[in-house]
């Protein structure tokens, strides 16, 4: 189970956070966002990270050289497209960037807002599922509902966002099948200000499930 971090602004807390568990980091690179920061910032928590941490860039209807810069100046291991990206803006991305995962999000709003995911497979590595607000890209808070997706099985490692937090962690994971979480604003006291209380409830809930799941097999 893949357990992403989003909205992370200084080391103090990025470090504490993967001592918990995280295995990916998020950075808010729009900055319009109240969880921004800049490219200085990134590489400095960047570079006193674990390696074997990926650190995601989000990006909204970024263009591709500010990408390729970006990832450049700070050692991001992967971008993910929050906005309306094309399949030939990810493939594109892709060439130049051919060792970076990346990462397209999905605003859920029903079933058949899921229509055009397909077309996406074959130029991305992984898939991430939203709550849809208009005029809003992410970190809403929204609930996304889980009961339509019981049966979503795409052929790429999927993640949930959505109002994720300590209290609603497992009844999302048993009723979902996914690979991973995105937690933003649901372990936060203000935007981009963690709660390293919550994160670390976030985690024991997760290891609950994960020794539960031991035990079974």
């Amino acid at each position: 189970m893949r357990v992403k971090i989003c909205g992370i602004t200084n080391l103090e807390q990025g470090l504490a956070i993967v001592n918990s568990g995280a295995d990916t980091l998020g950075f808010i690179c729009v900055a319009k966002s109240p969880r921004y920061v800049n490219n200085e910032i990134i590489k400095n928590i960047i570079q006193q990270l674990p390696k074997e941490i990926s650190k995601i860039g989000i990006f909204v209807n970024e263009n591709i050289d500010n990408l390729i810069k970006t990832v450049q100046e700070t050692g991001l291991t992967g971008i993910q497209l929050h906005g309306e990206e094309s399949t030939a803006f990810c493939a594109q991305l892709r060439e130049f960037l051919p060792d970076i995962e990346i990462i397209k999000a999905f605003r859920y709003q029903n079933p058949e807002s899921l229509a055009l995911l397909d077309s996406y497979i074959p130029v991305i590595d992984t898939i991430l599922l939203d709550a849809y607000q208009q005029g809003v890209y992410g970190g809403t808070g929204k609930i996304l509902n889980w009961l339509e997706l019981l049966n979503f099985r795409p052929s790429r490692p999927w993640l949930l966002a959505g109002g994720i937090n300590p209290d609603n962690v497992l009844n999302a994971l048993e009723i979902l099948k996914c690979d991973g979480i995105d937690v933003s604003s649901g372990v936060e006291i203000s935007p981009g200000n963690k709660d390293l209380d919550k994160i670390r409830q976030l985690f024991q809930k997760l290891n609950t499930l994960k020794n539960q799941l031991n035990s079974s097999n």
